[in-house]
């Protein structure tokens, strides 16, 4: 699998994830998909979006940083969104936030086998105490 490949695979599963477009999920993702050292499978990394996107209605997955060496894929994804009440244990409740997520996937038959994801609490604990 060359760089371009990878990478115009990538591309497609965020348009999948920004559609929910979960019929078509198990073309980018993995029956065996792990997820921070967990396996989930393709079923739960499927409930795990689906429960993103009803906590935050206007979840867009936006990529601001792409770097592929197959069979991996680093990524730095930007969020701007309104989550409806606790994200990631913080009270939200509404209010618009931006924050990043690192994200690294390993790809096993061109499909997301494992991910590790990083996500910038810290920025979104900032915007709700007022310091940002």
């Amino acid at each position: 699998m060359t760089k371009p490949d990878l990478s115009d695979i990538y591309r497609g599963y965020i348009a999948c994830l920004n559609k929910q477009d979960w019929a078509n999920l198990g073309q980018f993702v993995h029956e065996d998909a792990h997820y921070n050292g967990e396996r989930i499978g393709l079923a739960g990394y499927r409930e795990m979006l689906e429960g993103d996107f009803r906590a935050i209605p206007d979840l867009y997955f936006d990529i601001k940083m792409l770097i592929s060496q197959p069979p991996h894929i680093a990524s730095r994804l930007q969020f701007d969104c309104t989550p409806t009440g606790i994200l990631f244990g913080l009270p939200v409740n509404g209010k618009k936030v931006s924050f990043a997520e690192n994200v690294f996937y390993e790809f096993r038959e061109s499909r997301i086998e494992n991910v590790w994801s990083i996500i910038d609490k810290a920025a979104i604990e900032a915007q709700l105490s007022g310091s940002q």
